[in-house]
């Protein structure tokens, strides 16, 4: 039965293995990791973890046992990085794919974005991603526009928070 845990450091070997299935770059949305961030290295991890836990955003991972699954985000840091990135981030290592994990956490996510006091939520994905474009549609996301960004195109889906 999967869980969403807040990042930890007893999850390094873990959630190793998970990023090296997605192999070299930075894609897995959810994790909070970027070009700077050293993670092979216990220290390197630790420190990464703790800026985690310090940041504004919500980051939760799938955990299924002693295997991390994915990682999932709601971000409430700066405007521009909002409007660029969305306010929910997430994915799913590619051997978990298909399972409807996505999904799941997503629902959870959504409602700590309720408990918060947002109205509704950005959700951002690349235009050829139709698993994530689907993930969020199920989830109740209207497609806004598609857009051309530096990094090629996206997908822009508002997701209305009110019961």
């Amino acid at each position: 039965m999967p869980q969403l845990l807040a990042p930890t450091v007893l999850l390094h070997r873990a959630w190793l293995e998970a990023h090296n299935e997605w192999g070299p770059g930075l894609h897995e949305d959810g994790f909070g990791l970027s070009a700077s961030d050293t993670v092979g290295s216990p220290a390197g991890f630790a420190s990464w973890v703790s800026a985690l836990t310090r940041s504004p955003a919500v980051h939760r991972w799938l955990v299924d046992g002693d295997q991390v699954l994915g990682g999932i985000a709601l971000r409430s840091g700066p405007a521009e990085y909002v409007r660029w990135a969305g306010h929910i981030g997430f994915g799913i290592r590619p051997s978990a794919r298909g399972r409807g994990l996505g999904s799941w956490a997503l629902r959870q996510m959504l409602a700590e974005a309720r408990s918060q006091g947002l109205s509704r939520v950005l959700l951002v994905c690349a235009a050829e991603n139709l698993a994530s474009a689907k993930t969020i549609e199920r989830a109740g996301g209207v497609l806004e526009e598609l857009r051309q960004t530096e990094h090629g195109p996206v997908r822009r889906y508002w997701i209305p928070l009110s019961d």
